[in-house]
């Protein structure tokens, strides 16, 4: 005992200096980041010395509070945000500036400041790259999610995955109670792992849990500024949950390398031919990834980048999903209007058989805005850091210079009261519905006329532009599964809505749920839901493989 607190007060000495020595060096040579010549103004409640920096040591719950309250009290002025240690940064809310930065990938680039804190996990992975190691990747990531593969995704896989999700609740209706996320978490595991890597994987397996934890520690080094002096100390397991994701990793490409050698298999294979099946696709990506760029360890670095962003932040966008719509049964209620309605007009409303794959982005147009609107209220990257490679001018006249930092919220961005109205913090999917302009045929009335019959008039879902709606980022860096995300989340809610009944389980669940430190948004303590048969419950069509 003697020992161990001997070692927690060196520690706190060595934290102590460290700070005292790199407060004075950060005062003392500051660059002042101005305006038409004038220092910007500072962030609300920034302090003398300390700057921002207590207010990121804050829950992220609270810090993403006090994003909002900078956009509420400043609008879209540019803020400096100021943490000892730390380059000279701002906080931007400006749509105008963000599509700035989309657009200039060259100049504000992942830099030093990301790089040092997220390369123990992501290492040479496309969401650290930049420069040709980045195009490497990007390519290799288009082609996997070619139209075809696509196809294959949501016609023959996703279908699939939903089935033994749907057999499950079922099985659960008893009263046990079932965590949505886990659901949801193992549905695009399995997705990826197969259609990736062709790969057998589950949520609950040991890398997943070493990720998370590793996830979290990771986003924490962002809000701590001496993150390298306590890791020292209590950082043992955030270095075997690296060490655990790593082995995974390179068992991903030793497989892949295997398979190419016994099989001789090419790439080739993302063709957009009609005839194209799951085992065609299975592997495509990390077997692009090896054609591409070799390395073993830099395509197991780009392995896992993928995996992370193709399963976590879909599964817990749509465990945001339902818990909003636990919130809002005549949300619920409509959506199983639009599915009721979709099925009758194929003439199956009554049938034994519910194929889902009728579930489209575009068959569903309200469904699609209910998905929107959840990602809008919870994005699942809520903060996003660049830091810019040379001197530059923002759209507002901020000069930023070499090394600065620009930081922005999309949490605090999307609800913003300037860009989407008063109602900014309410759930509401109809904003994103607009009506569709209807074509005037020789045979039907006029179109004021059938503008006149809203029932009959048809819906899509409003385009907004990366800047204001910064949940898939945007210029060069868009997300590559946008589609994906779309499709699965479609499918996946028009079926579940459909076919069951969720209530929360108990008190907590029905209060407003937070997001666990991590540089994603799971859900903390998931979403523990009791099931219910909604009495519509036939059997689900299967697809060939």
């Amino acid at each position: 005992m003697a020992f161990s607190a001997g070692i927690g007060l060196a520690a706190w000495t060595v934290s102590l200096a460290v700070v005292l020595l790199r407060l004075f060096a950060w005062s003392s040579f500051r660059r002042k980041i101005l305006r038409d010549g004038r220092p910007i103004r500072k962030a609300p409640n920034t302090l003398p010395l300390v700057g921002n920096g207590i207010l990121f040591l804050q829950p992220r719950q609270k810090l993403f509070s006090w994003f909002v309250e900078c956009e509420r009290q400043t609008g879209y002025e540019t803020l400096e945000i100021s943490v000892p240690t730390l380059p000279p940064g701002v906080l931007i809310n400006d749509p105008k500036n963000l599509d700035f930065v989309f657009k200039n990938e060259g100049t504000f680039t992942k830099g030093d400041f990301v790089k040092q804190r997220s390369w123990d996990l992501f290492g040479h992975g496309i969401i650290n790259a930049d420069g040709e190691l980045w195009k490497a990747q990007r390519k290799a990531g288009l082609g996997f999610l070619s139209t075809a593969n696509l196809r294959v995704l949501t016609d023959v896989a996703l279908p699939r995955h939903i089935a033994s999700s749907v057999a499950l609740l079922q099985g659960r209706s008893d009263g046990t109670i079932v965590d949505l996320q886990q659901v949801f978490h193992e549905i695009t595991t399995q997705l990826m792992g197969k259609m990736a890597y062709n790969m057998e994987m589950h949520a609950d397996d040991s890398f997943t849990s070493a990720f998370d934890y590793a996830s979290g520690v990771t986003a924490e080094r962002f809000q701590n500024p001496l993150w390298f002096v306590t890791e020292i100390f209590f950082g043992a397991k955030f270095r075997r949950s690296v060490k655990t994701i790593k082995a995974f990793g390179q068992e991903i490409v030793a497989r892949a390398a295997s398979e190419c050698s016994n099989q001789g298999d090419k790439v080739g294979n993302t063709t957009e031919d009609e005839g194209i099946g799951l085992d065609q696709v299975s592997g495509t990506l990390i077997k692009a990834l090896v054609e591409a760029i070799g390395d073993e360890q830099i395509v197991a670095d780009a392995a896992l980048n993928y995996l992370s962003a193709g399963r976590d932040t879909t599964a817990q966008a749509l465990t945001w999903t339902f818990h909003l719509l636990n919130q809002h049964p005549a949300v619920v209620s409509r959506v199983r209007s639009e599915v009721r309605d979709l099925l009758d007009s194929h003439g199956i409303l009554n049938g034994i058989d519910l194929d889902t794959t009728l579930f489209t982005p575009r068959s569903m147009p309200f469904t699609l805005a209910v998905f929107y609107e959840s990602l809008r209220l919870y994005p699942p990257i809520p903060f996003e850091i660049k830091q810019c490679s040379r001197r530059v001018m923002l759209p507002d006249h901020t000069f930023l210079p070499a090394g600065a930092v620009v930081l922005w919220c999309p949490w605090a961005m999307n609800r913003s009261r300037t860009t989407w109205g008063a109602d900014a913090d309410s759930f509401r999917p109809e904003r994103w519905l607009v009506e569709q302009q209807p074509v005037s045929h020789p045979d039907e009335g006029g179109v004021s006329e059938r503008l006149s019959r809203p029932e009959r008039t048809p819906l899509s879902v409003a385009v907004r532009s990366a800047a204001e709606f910064p949940v898939f980022n945007g210029g060069p860096r868009l997300c590559l599964g946008k589609k994906m995300a779309e499709a699965v989340a479609v499918q996946v809610i028009s079926t579940l809505v459909w076919l069951f009944d969720f209530a929360p389980a108990d008190d907590v669940s029905r209060q407003n749920r937070v997001s666990k430190s991590s540089l994603t948004l799971p859900m903390d303590g998931g979403l523990p839901v009791l099931v219910k048969p909604s009495g519509r419950n036939p059997v689900l069509l299967k697809k060939k493989v």
